[in-house]
C-alpha cells in the first residue's frame, strides 16, 4: 500500500513539474503574438523549411516530444495542427499530428485514470448512466464517432472515457482513427496557409477565403 502511494506521489510530482515547466515555456519563451504575426511567419518560413530539409528526423523527434508535453499540459491543440500542416504538408502532417496527439492523449488518459478515476466516476457516472450503458456496448465505435464529430474541447474528449472504464487499447484505436478526418482538414488548412504566404505579400480575410487550399477543406469539413 505504501509503495503504491509513493509511486502515485512521485508520478504526481513529475507530472506537476512537467505541467509547470510547460506553462512557463508557453507563456515566457514562446511569444504567442509572433505565432499569429503574418510578417514574422513569412520572414521565417524559409529558415523553417531549410532546417526541415536538413534535419527532418531530428525535427520529427523534437516535434514529437513537444506535442506530447503540449497535450499533457492541457494546451489548445490547434497550433500543433496548423504547424504540422504548414511544415510537413497535408499528408505527412496529418500522419504525424494524428500519431503524436494520439500518443499524448493516451498518456493523459492513463495519468488521469490513475489519479482521479474514483473521484470522476463518483461525481459524474450517475449523471451519465444511460450514456455509459450505450458506450460500454461498443466503446470503440461510440468514441470514434465522438472524436470524428468534435465540437468538444480536445482535453475534455481525452478525459471523458474515464467515466466508462474504456480499455487503453480501445481508447488508442478509437482516438487514432477518429482524429484522422478533422486533423486532415486542419493540416490541409495549415498547408494551404504556406502556399498563400508564397503567393501574397500581405494577408487578408478575402485572400484566405478565396484560396482553394482554404475553402475546399472548409467545405469538406462542413
Amino acid at each position: 500500500m505504501n509503495s503504491s502511494l509513493n509511486f502515485k506521489f512521485i508520478l504526481g510530482i513529475t507530472y506537476l513539474v512537467i505541467f509547470l515547466i510547460g506553462l512557463y515555456f508557453l507563456f515566457s519563451v514562446i511569444d504567442i503574438k509572433d505565432l499569429t504575426n503574418y510578417e514574422f511567419i513569412k520572414s521565417n518560413k524559409d529558415i523553417i523549411f531549410k532546417y526541415k530539409s536538413e534535419n527532418f528526423l531530428f525535427l520529427i523527434i523534437i516535434f514529437f516530444i513537444f506535442s506530447i508535453l503540449w497535450v499533457l499540459i492541457l494546451a489548445p491543440v490547434s497550433p500543433l495542427l496548423f504547424f504540422s500542416g504548414f511544415v510537413f504538408g497535408k499528408w505527412w502532417g496529418t500522419l504525424i499530428i494524428v500519431t503524436f496527439t494520439t500518443v499524448g492523449a493516451t498518456l493523459l488518459y492513463m495519468l488521469a485514470s490513475f489519479f482521479f478515476r474514483n473521484v470522476i466516476k463518483q461525481k459524474l457516472v450517475p449523471k451519465f448512466s444511460k450514456l455509459r450503458e450505450l458506450f460500454i456496448k461498443n466503446d470503440i465505435l461510440y468514441f470514434l464517432g465522438f472524436r470524428f464529430i468534435g465540437g468538444t474541447p480536445f482535453t475534455i474528449q481525452n478525459l471523458l472515457p474515464i467515466l466508462f472504464d474504456m480499455p487503453i487499447k480501445n481508447y488508442f484505436i478509437a482516438t487514432f482513427v477518429g482524429l484522422i478526418p478533422p486533423w486532415f482538414i486542419a493540416a490541409t488548412l495549415g498547408s494551404g496557409i504556406e502556399k498563400i504566404i508564397d503567393q501574397n505579400e500581405e494577408l487578408s480575410i478575402l485572400t484566405v477565403l478565396s484560396s482553394p487550399e482554404i475553402y475546399i477543406p472548409i467545405i469538406a469539413f462542413i
